[in-house]
């Protein structure tokens, strides 16, 4: 299973369907759609899973979208490029698990300490800028930018110095955690430490498998 993140960029009232997934999370970057005559304005995400119909505004719309399925589509649809795509444990794509879609905010200079997850995730920054050190190595974000965390593997984060910095993130998660933080601090030291990050959770959602 993996989980895959596309930039949709929708014309004015285009209507768009998007088939079976196991879960799947919508982030609105421009314009606004509406699914089941729900409107979704910008700024605003939501969870969803199976076969889903959305309608842009009257302006287009521009969408983050992560799908978890066994495949990406061949032939990506033409308002439809694919970013980004991480595997999935079978263990995680299972009964028991959930789909999360959150943002996390930096201030100037904040940092998210040396943490892990339970789950892995794709992350995309919305503004600001980010450098991720994990694995050894280093590399740095824009907006747009994408980068997939697997959950395990110790990570540290190092937001723009002169900027608010903001990324939004799709990841899988035990149902342990439904509501609850995923992040647990490496060092017993840090734990204990004022947080510079702050979060938004816009929705959860059972895997459909």
């Amino acid at each position: 299973m993996h989980l895959h993140l596309f930039e949709d960029t929708l014309t004015d009232g285009q209507t768009v369907s998007f088939g079976e997934t196991a879960g799947r999370a919508i982030y609105v970057t421009a314009g606004e759609v509406s699914l089941n005559g729900v409107v979704h304005p910008r700024d605003e995400g939501f969870v969803t899973d199976g076969p889903v119909t959305l309608v842009a505004g009257a302006e287009g719309a521009s969408l983050w979208r992560w799908d978890l399925s066994e495949d990406a589509p061949v032939d990506a649809p033409h308002h439809s490029a694919r970013k980004l795509s991480g595997e999935v444990p079978a263990n995680l794509a299972a009964p028991g698990h959930f789909l999360r879609l959150d943002s996390v905010s930096f201030p100037p200079a904040g940092t998210a300490m040396l943490h892990t997850h339970q789950g892995p995730g794709i992350r995309c920054l919305r503004e600001g800028g980010i450098r991720i050190d994990t694995g050894g190595s280093s590399a740095a974000f824009g907006p747009g930018g994408a980068w997939f965390e697997s959950g395990p593997d110790p990570v540290f984060a190092q937001a723009d110095h002169a900027l608010e910095s903001r990324f939004i993130r799709a990841m899988v998660l035990p149902d342990a955690l439904r509501g609850k933080s995923s992040i647990h601090y490496v060092n017993a030291e840090d734990r204990a430490k004022p947080k510079s990050q702050t979060y938004r959770n816009f929705g959860e959602i059972g895997l459909n498998l």
